[in-house]
């Protein structure tokens, strides 16, 4: 359920400092890597066309 909880709490965007205390936790970087994992919506948003950071040949853009 723990696990659960914090990962829940992290897709709503609760701080992670304020979910580590909540979990009882002194350490944020320990409760970001015991309890939570990625959704495949945020593997999916985290997935982008290296074209979007370039524009394209001879469009003036710098």
């Amino acid at each position: 359920m723990r696990h659960t909880a914090a990962s829940l709490m992290i897709r709503r965007g609760i701080p992670p400092k304020t979910m580590s205390e909540r979990l009882g936790h002194a350490d944020v970087a320990f409760t970001l890597r015991t309890y939570t994992h990625l959704y495949d919506d945020q593997r999916e948003e985290a997935a982008f066309d290296l074209s979007e950071l370039f524009p394209p040949a001879g469009s003036g853009a710098n």
